[in-house]
């Protein structure tokens, strides 16, 4: 694919992915509920896919903006992940995932839970490179694409504070500590 090709804009559905599973008591806490770590690791997983048919390039996830549980998944539910970017800068895109649980035994469906992740397409030689414009179609999307900016700037200041954060921190080794 050249890159003329690659940079071409792209609707949001070019980039959709899924991705179903049972949850089954593996994968449970103590609350009987789904752990919210192996939910996220689906999250990164499934969005990972749509920022790499976005971009048709390597890409990292810089950051995972929010993701907001909403309803407890206990066994006997399924989980539908759905992700597809949203919005995108010079490099970077921002992809939405939406999680629908479904009770196997009534077809009981609801949203369990969104997130929003940021992902930045990199060349072979590990650098940034652009990324195509995305293109909203269906009611969805749009609504997502035009509040994208406002998510954009809570990101740019919350990566600030964590950067003056980060500056009076001290990589000490803990057990060292006083």
């Amino acid at each position: 694919m050249d890159e003329q090709e690659r940079l071409r804009p792209k609707t949001c559905k070019e980039s959709r992915a899924t991705k179903i599973l049972r949850v089954f008591p593996g994968d449970l806490n103590d609350h009987h509920t789904m752990f919210g770590g192996k939910l996220m690791a689906y999250i990164d997983d499934v969005a990972s896919i749509s920022a790499e048919r976005h971009a048709r390039a390597q890409t990292v996830t810089a950051s995972t903006d929010s993701v907001d549980f909403l309803l407890p998944i206990t066994e006997g539910h399924s989980v539908c992940l759905t992700s597809y970017v949203t919005s995108t800068g010079r490099t970077s895109m921002e992809v939405f995932v939406k999680v629908v649980i479904e009770h196997l035994r009534t077809g009981e469906r609801k949203i369990a839970a969104t997130a929003f992740l940021t992902f930045v397409a990199l060349g072979p030689d590990g650098k940034p490179i652009p990324v195509p414009p995305v293109i909203p179609e269906t009611q969805e999307e749009k609504a997502l694409y035009e509040s994208a900016p406002a998510r954009a700037e809570a990101r740019r200041k919350h990566r600030e504070q964590s950067r003056l954060l980060a500056a009076h921190l001290k990589p000490d080794r803990l057990w060292e500590m006083v």
